[in-house]
């Protein structure tokens, strides 16, 4: 069976992680590696986590199965996290995953259930496992126009006009906040354009938010989403824990979907927890348990959401100072859009052969569509990656 096996390709950033750890030179940078990471290069358990992990070892009592579709108390946590009010809670089957990609999965795979013939909209540029999993799942995608590269900014009439196109029933997969990897965020002006053609279409929209608290704050971050919740009778929402609540190995996730009333919730629920049966069968406890006692507990709640805030303000910091010495070592604005940018990523606009040189010539690790993980920067080593940007780019 395994002799004509042939390997799939190495993942890319897999690949760019074991360059990293094989290079001895002194004074390498790694802003590839998609993790938060503060400027002294650790990637911390936060404290609130450590609270939550303390109380739930003195007091849990079982490791038995939950449900399929996972514990219940996690899953309204979740909800009220991300959509607050903006929906009642009857119309919103929940379902917890391993992950953020697992949510993707699984919303993809309902889709696949659901509506075969669907239509994926993707933006350009997007996650690189977006893309993968709809050609994994032999599902249909199209690109619709998003980043404009000359600007470093969103390209608002292109995107708008091609989403114009979608079907009814299509999925338009948008970035909740943060946008992976060019750091455009939709502004609330975007969303409610975004909505308005959705209603014309009606195609649905599938939020991706695995970053939410990392750009202006939780409410703030949530915003566009709720409004499309709030105004279209369907919505497909993929959430993840790995980066606000640093649960990287954890996999923590769930799905929400809303549904246009009780009854197609209850079929949803069903079909959902159906799915996980099918994959994974029950999903992980512990990081999703972790969650819920922080999200439950008013004291938990507040370290953490300070927490958040400083790992927010640093990377928002970091990415002004990137600004200001790229200004200076280039003598002009060329990069003054970074500053504009949210989150952890931004594009720097560099093409494979400068991601190379940049790491061959300057030990800079960068994932090869020149997309920079912010988090990776430290004071000391701004003025070095900014020199080199400069060095190579221009």
């Amino acid at each position: 069976m395994f002799d004509s096996l042939t390997p799939p390709e190495t993942d890319k950033i897999l690949r760019l992680m074991a360059m990293f750890a094989d290079d001895d030179r002194p004074g390498k940078i790694d802003l590839g590696v998609g993790v938060y990471r503060t400027p002294d290069g650790r990637t911390p358990v936060m404290a609130a986590v450590k609270q939550a992990e303390e109380r739930i070892w003195n007091s849990q009592d079982t490791k038995t199965y939950l449900g399929l579709a996972g514990d219940p108390g996690f899953l309204a946590a979740m909800r009220r996290l991300i959509l607050d009010d903006a929906v009642p809670a009857a119309r919103v089957a929940a379902l917890a995953t391993p992950g953020g990609t697992g949510a993707v999965r699984q919303v993809l795979e309902l889709t696949k259930r659901l509506n075969p013939e669907a239509t994926i909209w993707i933006s350009t540029p997007t996650w690189a496992n977006h893309p993968s999993i709809i050609d994994y799942l032999g599902l249909s995608r199209r690109d619709y126009r998003y980043y404009d590269a000359a600007t470093g900014t969103l390209d608002r009439e292109g995107m708008l006009a091609d989403l114009a196109a979608a079907k009814p029933g299509d999925l338009v997969l948008l970035h909740g906040c943060c946008h992976n990897p060019t750091g455009v965020d939709l502004t609330m002006e975007d969303w409610q354009a975004i909505g308005a053609v959705l209603q014309k279409t009606g195609a649905i929209p599938f939020i991706d938010i695995a970053y939410m608290g990392f750009a202006e704050g939780l409410e703030a971050d949530a915003r566009g989403t709720r409004y499309l919740a709030g105004l279209l009778p369907e919505m497909l929402i993929a959430t993840s824990c790995s980066k606000n609540f640093g649960l990287y190995r954890d996999r923590v996730g769930s799905v929400l979907a809303i549904s246009a009333n009780e009854t197609s919730q209850s079929a949803v629920q069903a079909v959902l927890a159906y799915l996980n049966r099918q994959n994974y069968a029950f999903p992980p406890d512990h990081g999703a348990r972790v969650v819920q006692t922080i999200l439950d507990d008013p004291a938990l709640r507040d370290i953490w959401r300070d927490e958040l805030r400083r790992m927010r303000d640093g990377m928002n910091t970091a990415r002004l100072a990137l600004a200001e010495a790229l200004r200076g070592a280039a003598g002009s604005d060329r990069f003054g859009f970074l500053a504009a940018h949210r989150g952890m990523f931004s594009l720097i606009g560099a093409t494979p052969d400068q991601v190379e040189t940049l790491r061959e010539d300057h030990a800079i690790y960068l994932v090869g569509d020149g997309r920079m993980n912010i988090a990776g920067l430290a004071p000391d080593t701004i003025p070095q990656v900014a020199g080199a940007l400069v060095k190579t780019l221009t």
